[in-house]
């Protein structure tokens, strides 16, 4: 497959859901990345401590490809409330699914489950091939025809694809080396991670405080799926980078500690940890999503911060929205890398994403001040929309992701037809 339709450099949760969104039709779609995803046999016993809050719309879009039973088969938790504070005051806003009508607000599923899963399933595609290679250079194709660049891979073999696809995460080669700009700056915070055990149960409830240095965030998991009750969670704990560094190097018994000081107890003490991860933070985000013949999705469009785990989230509808729109096309006998089909995509998923983007930046920013009337608004904010529930449904459809422009893998419901 030296000619495919579609080149997908990145075998990562938003590249191999494009792949099998595209799979079923006559497309030839090839998949490079220098990682296979680990098979469960070479998982260690560990959770991983790369967990995702999925939303109902991505849980919409695995059920719907067909992945879902065979991740719950290995181990997802469905949480069933959020529960937000101010360290600084009394500010406090909660949020139930049984009050919204759901049976689950979303789900914690470590990465390496979604990605092995979405794996499997491309294996048993006939018109999707894997390659376990690195991208070296993309070149202009100079020969004519549909496609606009050549694609050198680290064996030396020339790949020409009608569409290139940019899914290689946050250090993008493609995005790099084709001189998308990029408005990007650094939140001088570094975020920590891994899994605790705690005293007292989480009851499927996922917890943050918003502290001066960062939002700390608790996330349940459970090591069996039918298990009734867990005192395990995923942590997320954003800190200046200073800080962070200082925490990272105490043994475990003080990292515990400090931890739950800073959780304020609120599921007893931390007992335990395993292996602490600390990245730092930064928000990047292309200006273009597009060039004639290439397309940017997740990571590599658009990062942004932790603190509300919408990362991957937007990163499926990206995927979802791209094969869409590829699907349409090539089914009204257009080129799919034609540059109208490629901002069609774009159009639907910048606005979106600059939205969400948004969002988070203005949380960060107003939970990280110390200026004491700011905090006090805040706090009397959260106690007013903690106290009127329409607004709280507001809140909570775009956060479980089934507001906006949603394409048909990530709509409730059986698949439509593109």
């Amino acid at each position: 497959m030296t000619q495919p339709d579609v080149l997908i450099i990145g075998a990562g949760m938003a590249g191999l859901t494009l792949a099998c969104a595209l799979a079923e039709a006559d497309l030839q779609i090839l998949v490079v990345d220098p990682h296979a995803p680990p098979a469960p046999e070479q998982w260690p016993a560990t959770f991983d401590p790369r967990v995702s809050a999925l939303t109902h719309a991505s849980e919409n879009i695995l059920r719907k490809l067909g992945v879902w039973d065979a991740m719950t088969a290995h181990r997802v938790a469905a949480f069933t409330g959020m529960d937000v504070w101010d360290a600084n005051g009394t500010g406090n806003i909660q949020f139930g699914a049984e009050e919204s009508g759901v049976t689950h607000l979303g789900h914690l599923v470590e990465n390496r489950v979604t990605t092995h899963c979405l794996f499997a399933l491309l294996q048993q595609c006939a018109n999707v091939e894997f390659r376990k290679l690195a991208l070296a250079r993309i070149l202009e194709n100079e020969n004519g025809g549909d496609a606009a660049w050549k694609v050198l891979l680290s064996d030396g073999c020339e790949i020409v694809p009608t569409l290139l696809i940019g899914a290689d995460g946050a250090q993008s080669k493609v995005r790099d080396q084709l001189g998308f700009r990029c408005r990007t700056w650094a939140y001088g915070q570094s975020a920590i991670v891994t899994t605790v055990t705690t005293e007292q149960p989480h009851d499927n409830v996922a917890r943050q405080i918003f502290r001066d240095t960062g939002p700390l965030a608790f996330l349940p998991l459970r090591e069996l799926t039918n298990s009734k009750r867990s005192c395990i969670s995923s942590i997320v704990w954003s800190l200046t980078s200073a800080d962070a560094q200082r925490i990272m190097t105490l043994d475990d018994a003080a990292f515990c500690q400090q931890l739950g000081a800073a959780f304020e107890q609120r599921l007893g003490k931390v007992i335990a940890a395993d292996k602490r991860f600390c990245f730092p933070l930064t928000q990047n985000h292309a200006v273009d999503y597009v060039l004639p013949g290439v397309a940017l999705i997740g990571d590599a469009a658009h990062t942004i911060h932790p603190l509300a785990g919408q990362g991957i989230n937007l990163g499926f509808l990206d995927a979802a929205v791209l094969a869409e729109e590829i699907l349409h096309a090539h089914e009204k006998g257009l080129p799919i890398g034609d540059f109208s089909v490629l901002r069609r995509y774009q159009r639907r998923r910048k606005a979106d994403n600059l939205l969400m983007m948004s969002v988070m930046e203005g949380f960060k920013r107003l939970f990280g001040t110390s200026i004491p009337p700011l905090q006090v608004a805040r706090n009397l904010g959260m106690a007013f929309f903690n106290r009127h529930t329409l607004i709280k449904q507001q809140i909570l459809q775009r956060a479980m992701g089934l507001e906006g422009d949603l394409p048909a893998l990530a709509q409730p419901g059986l698949i439509a037809d593109f």
